[in-house]
This record gives C-alpha cells, sequence and structure tokens, in this order.
C-alpha cells in the first residue's frame, strides 16, 4: 500500500513513519520544506515531496492508495490559522485526494471535535475547526476513518489503549501510540469508522478489532 503521510514532519507524522514501514507499506512523505526531507528518508520514507496544504497538492497525492492526515497548526497559532489548516486546509486535501484517485483517508481529529461546546472555550475554535473537517471527510465518498486522541503527551508508548465511538472521560494519549494506532488502522478494517482513543490496558490491535 502507498500511503502519503500530510504533516509528515509533525511530532505524530514523523513517528508514523516506522509504524507504516514495518507494516510494508511505502511511505511518501508531504512536507512544506525540502531540507526536512533527509531525516524523514533516514526514519524511512521511501520519498519526500513539497507541498502545501493551502495549494495544490495533487503531485504529492498521485499515484497514492492511502492519506493520513497528521497535519495541525499547533498550539502556538490564533484562530485563523487553525481555520486555514486544520479545517479548511484538511478539507481540500480530501477534496482533492478524491479527484486523483485515492480510496483511503484516515483523518487525526481530535475528541471533543464531534461535541465542540463541550471542550474549553479557549479551545472550541479549534474543535469546530475539526469537526468541519470531520464532516467533509464523511460526506466525501472515501473510505474513511476519523481518530480522535485525547490530550497528546510525549510520555512512552504504552502500546495499550482505550478507544470507543465516545469516551466520556477525556484523558491522556502519548504521541507514539497515535501513531500505532494509525498504522494498525490501515490494516484491520476500519472503513467508514470513528473513535475516541486514550491510553489504557487493551492492546492496540485488540481494541481495534473489539471496536468492529
Amino acid at each position: 500500500m502507498n500511503v502519503l503521510i500530510a504533516g509528515a514532519n509533525g511530532k505524530i507524522g514523523r513517528r508514523l513513519i516506522p509504524h507504516l514501514v514495518a507494516e510494508g507499506m511505502t511511505v511518501r512523505a508531504m512536507v512544506r520544506d525540502a531540507a526536512q526531507g533527509e531525516s524523514l528518508r533516514e526514519l524511512g520514507a521511501h520519498d519526500v515531496v513539497v507541498a502545501d496544504l493551502e495549494g495544490d497538492c495533487r503531485q504529492a497525492l498521485a499515484g497514492q492508495d492511502a492519506v493520513v492526515f497528521t497535519a495541525g497548526s499547533g498550539p502556538h497559532t490564533g484562530p485563523e490559522k487553525t481555520v486555514d489548516v486544520d479545517q479548511n486546509g484538511a478539507i481540500s486535501l480530501v477534496d482533492q485526494a478524491r479527484e486523483e484517485g485515492v480510496k483511503r483517508f484516515v483523518m487525526v481529529s481530535s475528541m471533543r471535535a464531534d461535541d465542540p461546546d463541550s471542550g474549553p472555550e479557549k479551545m472550541r475554535h479549534y474543535f469546530v475547526a475539526k469537526q468541519n473537517a470531520d464532516n467533509h471527510l464523511r460526506d466525501s465518498g472515501l473510505d474513511y476513518t476519523i481518530v480522535r486522541p485525547g490530550r497528546l503527551t510525549e510520555e512512552p508508548p504504552l502500546d495499550k489503549v482505550k478507544l470507543a465511538k465516545r469516551l466520556d472521560d477525556f484523558g491522556d494519549i502519548s504521541r507514539e501510540d497515535v501513531a500505532r494506532v494509525l498504522a494498525v488502522s490501515l490494516q484491520v478494517d476500519t472503513v467508514n469508522r470513528e473513535f475516541d482513543v486514550i491510553k489504557g490496558e487493551t492492546p492496540v490491535h485488540d481494541a481495534l478489532k473489539q471496536l468492529l
């Protein structure tokens, strides 16, 4: 399977590359700066394509079977940039993926994106942006998976999670474990599924199987 990672130089994207390679997938890394390419190839990326989510990404999408959207505006940007990247950039990539014949799209969203008003007020613009992108993906006709992690940490991976279509308890999860969930999501039948995920007691593969 040929997989494009959007946001490949980000904290989840970089961790995802080795997991996909270990699963036998061919990884194309999409970045905004060509200087980032060497380190991504060292992680296992087969090739690196420079493209901007706010522009034309068709060259990056050509020949790909799946896309994993791990991009984000980051915690230190304002609402406008969040809309540009997390909402409009994601929506544009979904549309271009469909036009290029990509079949599968895995979206890294966020817990509370399905109910923005349930989150802290200062984060609601982010949850709304994610909700709008998720809704667009659901309606796109692509085979989608929407992964909604809780609070992201730099803790060591557990390879164990708690996941469900909706979790009432907001919790933490390491970025490494999110990367593992994304990789396994492409290996099992999570088509047209969506779920919240935090750290837990169930091995990732088993948790996803139980969801299905």
